[in-house]
């Protein structure tokens, strides 16, 4: 038995092996894009959290997130100063808080867009090679 200075990782959580269709199904890790998915829903302005989970929504069923993920999240991103939140006026049909998009938040959004480009580049050439 050969010791390499690490432990073997439990299982490898995008590639697991489905009995039943006797295939490997494989994800590629979507829940990774919900932070930037947030931030860039909100630079186009201010949202309730309802209206987030619309907007996610919209761009695919991989996005539709339930609205405790969802609230987490915001929390997380307020806590790190990235969103802000605010609770509208209870006279306009009950009291909602508002997130706001905050200048850092801006900063993590752009760094994602070009984290994004170099993935896209990356992915690129994995499927050219693969193709080829």
């Amino acid at each position: 038995m050969h010791h390499h200075g690490h432990r073997r990782r439990k299982g490898n959580r995008s590639r697991l092996w489905d009995p039943k269709s006797r295939s490997w199904i494989v994800s590629a890790r979507i829940e990774r894009f919900f932070e930037p998915a947030i931030l860039l829903a909100l630079r186009g302005q201010p949202a309730h959290g309802y209206e987030l989970v619309d907007q996610l929504s919209d761009w695919g069923p991989e996005y539709a997130v339930d609205s405790g993920n969802l609230y987490r999240m915001l929390r997380a991103l307020e806590h790190d100063g990235l969103v802000t939140s605010v609770w509208s006026d209870p006279t306009q049909g009950g009291a909602r808080r508002t997130y706001r998009l905050e200048p850092k938040g801006r900063r993590v959004l752009d760094a994602w867009a070009r984290s994004l480009d170099d993935t896209e580049t990356l992915l690129g050439r994995f499927r050219d090679s693969y193709e080829a």
